[in-house]
């Protein structure tokens, strides 16, 4: 049995909702640097305040992808559930963030936010899989890439459109300004709105439906692979590298972030451990001994994807951190937070974000399905991080802030296909029943190269390029290559 094919109108429902996250996503993308800076915060400590949002996705994502798969609510049905609880949490958050007056409560706001917006945009990577024959998937994929770019400009061009208006962009110091605040709130019945219109306007394939597609349940992955003949050898030694990290920390006076590192090393070789206990003792349905054995024995073309997403994403989090204090401090001549220079440097970082974005959604329905027909995905996904590497170089010879438009055409163009490619690819080779689960480890290796910038990289600007973030760029250039080097052991699919 094969599943019905989706027109326009389907493809459209099925994404729609992503509009809404991605607008949240890039509220805080292109503004949280700046809140935390107007707070008070240094450059030097930026990563370690921004460690809340991919230590998030680390834990929720495979956690809902794991639930997600199992959960069936009869007409709310199986991944819409989650859309909705995270949509109306991320929504909150996004009215509370900009009412910050201490750090902290910034900080704890960009966790509950980041938090909130996994819960909803981890079933939506899974979702399109449920809904679409293999057949649509890069077409699927395409769709929700372009309604997150599209999303990412209205949310990234918020403050500087109302600045247009006339609304205050400059506030006393300490305080938030008035265009960053109602962009917030603007975002956050945005979001609530476009997650439920997917809601209201789908509706899912129930278990036995999906079963009978494609002999998915023959198909599907067991719950643990082999987990309980596993020796304990290999969590033992990530358990000791964690703490050679934390050692290291306190021997050489390392930055402090890095002792979430050496955390997150002992932390997941104590839940090795466990998972592998629970499988000899017969929990294989446990949802520890579930996530770690599927995590252990995940398909050889995601594995591959995975070394090509840990580059991709650290590029991609060195530009969400960096960008706004670049553009303030090399363009604008910004040296004050709450002065005049430090704010439109904000706002046109704003600009650029909502450009790069823009580019992505135009060229993720035009340019790459296109490039995809006539070369492959494959190859179709070098040509772009190539692109996206150039752009960043270009922060290093672009003199006029005008002209970094030519750059975010470059990362636009990379940063569709990241969304869409490994994504295609993927979808196609992964058992149904397990798509949930699979897309939540995925993430995995989206998160882990964001904690790794976040507790690095800021220990690298100190060091080398004290004052000089413009640096950055040349960091996230030079790992968009590796993450094109890395594709190259990555298969074409066949037959899609």
């Amino acid at each position: 049995m094969e599943k019905p094919r989706q027109g326009w109108a389907g493809l459209f429902n099925i994404s729609f909702g992503f509009f809404g996250i991605q607008i949240g996503f890039a509220l805080q993308n292109a503004n949280m640097s700046r809140i935390f800076q107007t707070l008070g915060e240094s450059l030097d400590n930026l990563p370690a305040l921004w460690i809340a949002a991919p230590l998030t996705g680390l834990l929720v994502q495979p956690v809902i992808g794991h639930f997600s798969d199992r959960t069936w609510l009869g007409r709310l049905g199986r991944r819409r559930p989650y859309f909705l609880a995270g949509a109306v949490l991320a929504a909150l958050s996004l009215f509370l963030m900009p009412l910050a007056e201490h750090l902290i409560f910034a900080a704890i706001m960009l966790w509950l936010l980041d938090a909130s917006l996994n819960i909803s945009m981890e079933p939506f990577r899974a979702f399109v899989g449920d809904m679409l024959r293999k057949d649509q998937h890069t077409a699927g994929y395409a769709v929700q890439t372009a309604f997150i770019g599209v999303g990412a400009v209205a949310g990234s061009m918020f403050p500087w459109a109302l600045t247009s208006l006339g609304v205050a962009n400059e506030a006393a110091p300490g305080v938030v300004p008035d265009t960053v605040r109602w962009s917030f709130w603007a975002g956050g019945a945005a979001l609530f709105l476009a997650v439920l219109w997917t809601i209201v306007t789908t509706r899912e394939y129930s278990p036995a439906e999906l079963a009978a597609f494609d002999g998915e349940a023959e198909a599907a992955a067991q719950p643990v692979r082999a987990l309980s003949d596993r020796s304990i050898a290999a969590p033992l030694a990530w358990i000791g590298a964690g703490a050679a990290v934390i050692a290291a920390v306190q021997a050489f006076a390392l930055e402090k972030e890095m002792f979430l590192l050496g955390g997150l090393l002992i932390g997941y070789g104590i839940a090795s451990i466990a998972a592998i206990l629970l499988a000899r003792n017969g929990r294989d349905q446990h949802m520890l001994a579930s996530i770690v054995g599927d995590f252990a024995g995940m398909p050889d073309i995601m594995k591959r994807l995975a070394l090509v997403q840990f580059f991709s994403w650290s590029a991609l989090f060195i530009m969400w951190i960096y960008t706004a204090p670049v553009v303030a401090a090399n363009y604008f001549g910004a040296t004050d937070t709450s002065g005049a220079a430090f704010n439109a440097g904000g706002n046109w970082a704003g600009v650029l974000f909502a450009i790069y974005n823009g580019i992505a959604a135009v060229a993720a329905l035009t340019f790459l399905p296109l490039l995809a027909r006539r070369v492959g995905r494959v190859r179709t996904h070098i040509i772009a991080l190539l692109a996206g590497a150039a752009g960043f170089a270009g922060f290093l010879f672009i003199t006029d802030h005008r002209w970094l438009i030519v750059s975010e055409i470059g990362i636009g163009i990379a940063w569709a296909s990241i969304l869409a490619m490994p994504y295609a690819i993927l979808a196609s080779a992964l058992p149904q029943q397990k798509l949930g689960i699979y897309m939540g480890l995925f993430n995995v290796f989206v998160v882990i190269p964001q904690l790794l910038v976040a507790t690095v990289m800021g220990t690298i600007m100190k060091v080398f390029f004290p004052d000089q973030p413009v640096w950055t760029m040349a960091f996230a250039a030079g790992v968009f290559v590796l993450a094109a080097l890395a594709m190259l052991r990555v298969p074409e699919p066949e037959g899609h």
